[in-house]
């Protein structure tokens, strides 16, 4: 270690794009420490513990580099701040992104909190494939400053960063990024933003990590894994039996547990129907849930929606979003999904209108609408309202007898989002 060197504390997930995030920084001469953040308790399907296996993975990859490690707990803080988060979002019907409110709650808050005031470190690093404008050396310029208090930032602070995807964009993580702050993003390192997937793997195989290497990537719920959802999320509410509703023409197909265990989009196996039928509305009023009898009916393109208090990465929108209240750039809501250019309008209230330029499938409240303005990842709100389906407004001209043109679903995955 170089006599003097800059402190990093690399977040430690027992996998493989942490593991060569550390190895970049050790070989840099940095003064490296790994942690291991724990944040949920779960038995795999083979009865063990799989937060434990992670840690242990690790802890070896901290000894092959000879770097300290540690553990924290967050399972409490993760728990309150998200979990609890996820369930109220349910049971108004939403479908959430919990490892958005993950990496923005947990990771850039009380782990960068903890590596910055706790283990001392000048910065964190993370194995996310992102970038920033700044570079590493600047990162080390950048004075701990909690979040200031006043209404209005002052204007000859530092200017503020822009986050960047990754050089891999298929594996751009920009967009579990989108609602952190600039405290945290003018102290964070991403080792492999400028890096390939592919060639991370070839780092990790050439450094020894064959524990890691072997490891499936991590999926699913942010910290809970791949399992059978409905079973989960059963486990924390309760059932709320309901119909499923024809939405064309309002005939009980069959029952359900509860409109939270559906999502927008994803096929409902509905008893005793042979053929295929796909959510796309829900009423928590009633407890119905509307079902089409095909993955791309006119029910399930929507082209406006309106978000919560958007978070703009660079603490205020855009200047020319706020000096024409209107705005082109692109859209998505699911990871890796193509982007969909819109106009962006802002409301007085900090929350935004996004208006695509074509339909897209299963637009879903409760997950997030993130936008980006070439490689820049703007920012995200909530999604919370969402204008009319395309099939409803078919049949608002039907009644009125206006000649209907025929619904396009170009560019659209003929595949469910569920």
């Amino acid at each position: 270690m170089i006599q003097g060197a800059k402190h990093v504390v690399c977040a430690m997930s027992g996998g493989v794009d942490s593991s060569v995030s550390a190895l970049l920084l050790k070989r840099r001469g940095f003064q490296v420490t790994g942690v291991y953040m724990k944040n949920w308790d779960f038995l795999d399907e083979r009865g063990l513990c799989s937060s434990e296996r992670d840690a242990e993975d690790a802890y070896k990859v901290c000894r092959v580099l000879d770097i300290p490690f540690h553990q924290v707990s967050y399972v409490k803080e993760y728990w309150h701040e998200v979990f609890s988060n996820l369930l109220k979002e349910y049971e108004k019907g939403r479908t959430p992104n919990p490892d958005i409110l993950c990496n923005k709650h947990i990771k850039f808050n009380h782990f960068f909190n903890y590596a910055i005031r706790t283990l001392g470190a000048d910065a964190i690093a993370t194995g996310h494939y992102a970038r920033t404008s700044q570079d590493d050396e600047e990162v080390f310029k950048q004075p701990y400053m909690s979040k200031s208090q006043t209404l209005f930032r002052n204007r000859f602070e530092v200017r503020n960063l822009r986050l960047l995807q990754g050089a891999d964009h298929f594996k751009d993580q920009t967009f579990f990024l989108s609602q952190i702050s600039q405290e945290s993003l003018k102290r964070t390192l991403f080792p492999l933003g400028e890096l390939t997937k592919e060639f991370v793997k070839k780092m990790a195989a050439e450094a020894g990590f064959k524990h890691v290497l072997q490891k499936k990537e991590s999926m699913g719920i942010c910290f809970i894994g791949e399992r059978c959802f409905q079973k989960f999320i059963l486990e924390y509410l309760e059932p709320q039996p309901g119909n499923f509703v024809s939405i064309e023409d309002g005939k009980i197909m069959g029952t359900h547990k509860g409109w939270f265990t559906f999502t927008l989009g994803q096929r409902a196996r509905i008893g005793g129907q042979k053929d295929a039928w796909f959510v796309v509305d829900k009423d928590v009023m009633s407890g119905d849930v509307f079902v089409a009898p095909t993955t791309n009916h006119p029910a399930l393109y929507r082209e406006i929606m309106r978000t919560d208090r958007f978070h703009w990465i660079a603490d205020e929108p855009p200047a020319e979003l706020i000096h024409n209240k209107m705005m082109e750039c692109n859209f998505r809501f699911l990871h890796q999904m193509p982007f969909v250019p819109c106009n962006v309008t802002l409301n007085q209230d900090g929350s935004v209108w996004v208006t695509l330029t074509k339909p897209v499938r299963a637009l879903t409240p409760g997950q997030f609408a993130v936008l980006y303005k070439g490689d820049e990842c703007l920012g995200s709100g909530k999604i919370i309202r969402m204008g009319p389906s395309m099939y409803t407004l078919q049949q608002g001209l039907e009644k009125h007898k206006v000649p209907i043109k025929p619904f396009a679903q170009e560019g659209q995955s003929a595949e469910p989002a569920g």
